[in-house]
């Protein structure tokens, strides 16, 4: 047992403003300011745009951490269920609509391996000459899945088996800071938001970030909650742990061109390593074992690891796209 416990990732509790009718009713819901009859039965909305984006993550936070004026009951109300699956299935049906099928994962693993020689992305732009206004925006998207890493992945252990679930715990162990409490990567993205002058606390900027920044963490939570789609999720895990090396590579470079402490860097510098072994892991045990015990599910694999790769796409371009025109890529200034 340890003498001193660790002070947890910090907390902004209270419930977002809605971005829509739906968002407004969930949020309404939520904090008691309406009965849950008045929630809408089959609402009509963009897949990916802000109300039904920000309506279901609000709906996932309550198996999460949930928000401190929220009833902990509502958790399980079948209404707000109801709604939910709603809402999925208008994103999953614009994700299957999109994302052409595959059930090669070993093909899929070895095209994700293939590193660009030079790149056009976020991450490639911040390496080469993005500037520390751009790093930080970056940082603050990034806070909505690094607050909660691996966190939704979580949900899958207890639904495989065998090599498939000792390979998945071993690299969630390292996610979570092998026992040791400040080294969970949650913290240590939240201590590099401390080093860059940002707001660390969990939902401090989920009123900032737009819908392309929701639907990742979205999908990884739908995958991680519904037994269905459980080798989706294997495959967004696989795609996290393959492609992270590199691109934390990039990001150290750029946050050392940039003049950050070594303590911000700490975060990539972990992933830079840590990754390179998690994804010998993935491959050899996780995927391997899971495929071979269950072929059926390799097509679901594929389908994760292209859906996360197509929203990732999404939130890069929008990026990009706000970067190139000299504005924020925020909601609200910060």
């Amino acid at each position: 047992m340890t003498d001193v416990l660790h002070p947890p990732v910090a907390r902004a509790d209270a419930l977002p403003a809605s971005r829509g009718p739906v968002s407004s009713a969930v949020v309404d819901v939520l904090a008691g300011r309406r009965p849950v009859t008045d929630l809408p039965s089959e609402p009509a909305l963009d897949p990916y745009g802000d109300d039904l984006q920000l309506a279901l993550y609000v709906l996932y936070e309550l198996h999460y951490h949930g928000f401190a004026e929220v009833d902990p009951e509502l958790e399980w109300e079948p209404e707000l269920l109801r709604l939910r699956r709603s809402l999925e299935r208008t994103f999953l049906a614009a994700l299957q609509a999109e994302v052409p099928a595959g059930d090669d994962v070993d093909a899929e693993v070895e095209a994700l391996l293939v590193e660009q020689a030079d790149g056009d992305g976020p991450s490639w732009r911040l390496a080469r000459d993005g500037q520390l206004w751009q790093l930080r925006e970056y940082v603050i998207h990034r806070s909505i899945y690094h607050l909660k890493e691996a966190d939704p992945q979580a949900w899958v252990i207890p639904r495989i088996d065998g090599q498939a679930k000792a390979s998945l715990v071993t690299v969630e162990h390292d996610e979570f800071g092998g026992g040791r409490a400040e080294r969970v990567h949650a913290q240590v993205f939240a201590d590099m938001m401390t080093e860059l002058d940002l707001d660390p606390r969990y939902h401090g900027y989920l009123e900032a970030v737009p819908a392309d920044a929701l639907a990742p963490v979205n999908l990884m939570s739908l995958c991680g909650l519904h037994r269905r789609w459980r080798g989706a999720s294997v495959g967004q895990f696989a795609l996290i742990e393959v492609t992270s090396s590199p691109g934390s590579a990039r990001l150290v470079k750029a946050m050392q061109r940039l003049g950050t402490s070594e303590a911000a860097t700490a975060f990539y510098v972990e992933h830079v390593e840590a990754d390179a072994v998690h994804e010998q892991l993935v491959r050899r045990g996780l995927l391997a074992d899971l495929v071979g015990r269950e072929p059926e599910l390799a097509v679901d694999v594929v389908f994760g690891m292209r859906a996360l790769t197509l929203l990732e796409d999404r939130l890069g371009d929008h990026l990009m796209r706000s970067w190139d025109a000299g504005s924020s890529s925020l909601r609200t200034l910060v």
